[in-house]
């Protein structure tokens, strides 16, 4: 009979593509006896796990949350108690909105060992891999990362105080704000600041739009931008440049 040794390791996969996998992430992933995994976590990075590892979809997408986080910490800690190695399997990086903080804050009080293993955020990779620097001399000496809402699901505070600034803002979970985000910065007259929308960023299926606070609503209907979608606001965007190498890293290295 196997010995059960409890531990847990909150995992970042990054922001979709299986390539942008830590090799510590990947690691843990093939040594799991549990995977609690998330909406945006593939197919493909599962595959990476033992077949026998037991996988429990635990979605947490802001339309669907199949259990709620104080439901997942239960089931963390049960599981590691009855199986041994349970991995926390989160998009982009569990301290990035990700609620990672309260996994490990749960874990730590039931008396077992956690681990931290990071991932690419997606508010730096996503507008990384098309071009897009959230710095950039001379047009950006800093960026914001904001999430859409607050607790109470209006628009958050920070996003306004952000707008202020000629920093770069990261905008996750944001869609569905995006005519609110978008008045505020009409509000203080940046019509013409650029905008980009990455839906699906590294991934196949990955769509990009870009604009100005003026017009990017209408275009995003226009197309169908849809969630998951990671939104850029600032002059970085104009560094954006569809028909250069950066685009084609993946086929070029597969």
């Amino acid at each position: 009979m196997k010995q059960i040794n409890p531990r847990v390791s909150i995992v970042g996969a990054g922001p979709g593509d299986p390539d942008l996998l830590t090799i510590k992430a990947w690691k843990a992933i093939k040594s799991a006896d549990v995977i609690l995994y998330d909406a945006l976590v593939s197919a493909e990075i599962l595959g990476f796990a033992p077949a026998e590892a037991l996988k429990i979809y635990v979605g947490k997408r802001s339309s669907d949350h199949t259990y709620s986080q104080e439901k997942i910490n239960e089931m963390i800690v049960s599981n590691a108690l009855l199986f041994g190695h349970v991995v926390r399997l989160k998009g982009g990086d569990p301290f990035v909105f990700g609620r990672g903080g309260e996994e490990m804050e749960y874990v730590r009080k039931s008396g077992l060992p956690v681990s931290i293993i990071p991932g690419i955020s997606s508010s730096i990779g996503v507008p990384g891999i098309i071009g897009i620097p959230v710095t950039h001399r001379g047009l950006s000496e800093s960026f914001w990362v904001v999430t859409a809402t607050d607790m109470k699901r209006n628009l958050a505070k920070d996003i306004q105080k952000a707008a202020e600034t000629d920093a770069t803002v990261v905008v996750l979970m944001g869609l569905s704000k995006l005519d609110q985000i978008v008045n505020l910065y009409l509000r203080k007259n940046k019509n013409d600041v650029p905008v980009a929308i990455i839906q699906n960023g590294t991934l196949s299926n990955q769509k990009i739009l870009t604009g100005k606070i003026s017009d990017i609503v209408i275009k995003a209907a226009a197309e169908e931008i849809k969630a998951p979608a990671v939104i850029v606001i600032g002059e970085v965007v104009n560094l954006y440049a569809p028909s250069q190498i950066y685009n084609q890293v993946k086929n070029v290295l597969a």
